[in-house]
């Protein structure tokens, strides 16, 4: 009852927030984000076009489907890649109408890409359109799509895949920032990035088996920084610290490993911590580590900044002084003599982060994210930002 009675509240003030003057976009970014996400497509249907800025009111109509598909350089990959989607439509949905979806997402990737000629098409990119599809039907998913390809999703689009790779850089600096043991241990396992690969290009949709769990991500980095989905991977790899210590220490286990997520996430949690991370490192903070991956020591107050933009209930600065002074002297210890060298060349100031984080993310959470977020003002201009 107890269950009803929050959702109850979170639905009355989503709409609050959507019928308010102008519409309070803050307050939707924060049902996004926290708990529960936006509950119902009924919502995600008003909610998702207010989180990309697009405008319901005068919908293009959608062009004659030949024409999409006349001399189209794309249409036979494009085709292959949604004939194989049949797992991501609900389970006991009829032949034929899930036929007919499937060529509206094929006119829907057509027409995005024949609107904007300098995105390219990549395998994976039907996953996240089939998801908007779903949701919200063919018209509204291509205004949503189009937009969402010329600004999230505008750097897995490029001819290259440099870009893709540059934001892959990311997850182990923020892994190395949570917990060095694990950063070091894949180091030395010499596994990459690769693995999370399909997690980022798809945000998710080709590797969760629930279509529940897809869109409540979806809510959440719908809200959210352009980068949040490789926050949400590092976030996935911390969380199974233990088996990862415990594989072997070689590429092929370790890939292994990590390319099957689990299926028993706790997706409200792990959402809660991929939002505190952001605050605590954002991708400012970052860059230097992904573009170089050694930087030189870290200090607690690099960290206090961001914590004041976000600062709810307590000063989460002074926990994080308190926790610094509380921190354990003693080096880890090393698992055998050849990474001894590594360990010790690379400062380890920030072991004591890893409390720090875990302590918070009770205390900040979505509201933090939401602050930071009216904070920095995203902007289309992201790329920018992001790319130094």
């Amino acid at each position: 009852a107890d269950f009803d009675a929050k959702k109850k509240r979170k639905v009355a003030e989503i709409y609050q927030a959507l019928n308010s003057d102008p519409i309070d976009v803050a307050t939707l970014r924060r049902m996004a984000i926290s708990e529960g996400g936006l509950l119902t497509d009924e919502i995600r249907c008003k909610v998702w076009p207010k989180l990309l800025s697009v405008n319901t009111d005068d919908l293009p109509p959608l062009p004659a489907r030949e024409e999409l598909r006349e001399d189209n350089k794309d249409y036979q990959q494009v085709l292959l890649d949604v004939r194989r989607s049949l797992r991501r439509f609900p389970p006991g949905m009829p032949d034929d109408q899930r036929e007919g979806l499937q060529e509206e997402l094929i006119d829907i990737i057509l027409h995005v890409l024949k609107c904007n000629p300098q995105l390219h098409y990549y395998q994976g990119y039907h996953d996240i359109v089939v998801t908007f599809l779903l949701v919200v039907g063919d018209r509204l998913a291509t205004a949503l799509v189009e937009k969402l390809s010329t600004h999230h999703l505008r750097d897995f689009m490029d001819p290259t895949m440099d870009n893709t790779k540059h934001i892959l850089n990311y997850l182990m600096p923020i892994i190395d920032q949570v917990n060095p043991e694990v950063h070091d241990f894949m180091q030395s396992a010499e596994v990459g990035t690769i693995f999370a690969l399909s997690w980022l290009i798809t945000w998710f949709g080709h590797v969760l088996p629930d279509f529940r769990q897809v869109v409540r991500l979806y809510d959440f980095f719908l809200a959210c920084h352009p980068l949040m989905p490789i926050y949400f991977a590092a976030v996935i790899v911390l969380h199974r610290e233990q088996e990862v210590l415990d594989c072997e220490c070689d590429m092929a286990s370790v890939h292994h490993l990590l390319s099957q997520i689990p299926q028993d996430l706790p997706y409200e949690s792990l959402i809660s911590k991929a939002g505190d991370l952001f605050v605590l490192f954002p991708p400012s903070k970052l860059a230097k580590e992904a573009a170089q991956a050694a930087q030189a020591e870290r200090t607690a107050a690099s960290t206090f900044k961001d914590f004041e933009l976000a600062s709810v209930q307590e000063r989460p600065d002074t926990v994080l002084r308190q926790r610094f002074r509380e921190r354990p002297r003693g080096e880890e210890r090393l698992r055998g003599e050849e990474r001894t060298k590594s360990i010790l060349t690379k400062p380890r100031t920030n072991r004591f982060v890893k409390l720090a984080v875990m302590g918070l993310t009770v205390a900040l959470g979505a509201a933090a994210l939401a602050v930071v977020k009216s904070a920095l003002e995203w902007a289309p201009k992201f790329e920018l930002q992001i790319f130094p």
